[in-house]
């Protein structure tokens, strides 16, 4: 399994050159920003509740990660996403 580092590099360094944060709770799971290019404090995506332990693999990651896109293609505006989809 990856080191929270490693797993945050790879999330993060996935949305280059838009910025994001990956966070880890202290109940494990992961909250996930991703914001504008223009206005960097704006939050273009953001999921939360995302079970680490399930990204063991680089198939999970990268499963994850196609979602975000996914999902952040969907959104023009700010969001607020739970999606069941990253528990």
């Amino acid at each position: 399994m990856l080191s929270e580092l490693e797993l945050r590099s790879i999330i993060e360094g996935s949305f280059l050159p838009k910025r994001c944060e990956c966070i880890k709770a202290e109940d494990a799971s992961l909250t996930i920003k991703v914001y504008d290019e223009r206005d960097r404090d704006r939050v273009d995506l953001e999921v939360k509740g995302i079970k680490a332990e399930k990204l063991d693999s680089s198939r999970a990651i990268c499963n994850l990660i196609t979602g975000l896109r996914e999902d952040l293609k969907h959104t023009q505006e700010p969001a607020k996403r739970i999606g069941s989809i990253y528990r």
